[in-house]
Order: C-alpha cells, then structure tokens, then sequence
C-alpha cells in the first residue's frame, strides 16, 4: 500500500516551498483559474469548467485546498444537499500573481501565433514564387 504525504505537514526551511509544492500539483491552478474568475460554484460546475479532470481527481484536490485554506466548501443541507466552493481571502492574497501570469500566457500565445502566421505566410509566398 503507498502513503500519500499531505503537503501541509511537509516542514520546508524556504517559505514558497510549502506554497509551490500545494500549487504545482496537477489540475490545482486551473481550478484556482476557475473559481477565481467565475466566483464559488457548485462541484458539478467547476467540473465542467475544468474539462479533463476526473471526479476523484478534483475531490483530491479540493480538500487540498482547503486543508490549506486556499479555498472553502460551504455545505447546505437540502435535498439533495448543496457544497459550494470559492476562494478564500488567503487566495485572494495571491491573486494578483494569477492575473500577471494570465496576462503572460495571452502575450505569449499572441506571439506565437504571430511567429506561425508569418512561417505560414512565407511558406505561401515561396509556393507562389517556385
């Protein structure tokens, strides 16, 4: 039988390590991207928004999250009965990194895309002149 370590108890001499080693698990910043730009949302939701993510895969990583109070899980007992997840103020803390990085990632993406539009444009003029 193998053991999972809870990254929480792993003690760490640098402070981001801890953080790092939360966040830099598979899935954990897309569904911090989707509740921080949607706002809380019911699991079924946030399973939709991240496509890909097997339901055991996303309750490992929700209670993760709110082991480390990333994000909470309000219950509501109806029939049947309501959690809702959100981001917490910690998260918050953070969320100005998550938009820096957001803005990156679309600077990047528009680059390359430029880059293959200008290597397909030259392979079409090359066509043209041979």
């Amino acid at each position: 039988m193998t053991r999972q370590r809870k990254a929480a108890s792993i003690p760490s001499p640098c402070a981001i390590s801890g953080l790092l080693e939360v966040l830099t698990r598979p899935w954990t910043l897309h569904i911090l991207w989707a509740l921080g730009n949607t706002g809380p949302m019911r699991f079924g939701a946030l399973k939709k928004q991240v496509a890909g993510i097997s339901s055991r895969v996303l309750t490992q990583r929700l209670r993760t999250l709110e082991e480390n109070r990333f994000v909470f899980r309000q219950y509501e007992q109806t029939i049947p009965p309501t959690v809702t997840y959100g981001i917490t103020e910690r998260m918050k803390d953070i969320e100005k990194v998550f938009q820096e990085l957001h803005a990156v990632a679309q600077r990047w993406q528009e680059d390359e895309g430029k880059v293959a539009g200008s290597a397909t444009g030259d392979l079409e003029q090359a066509r043209v002149q041979a």
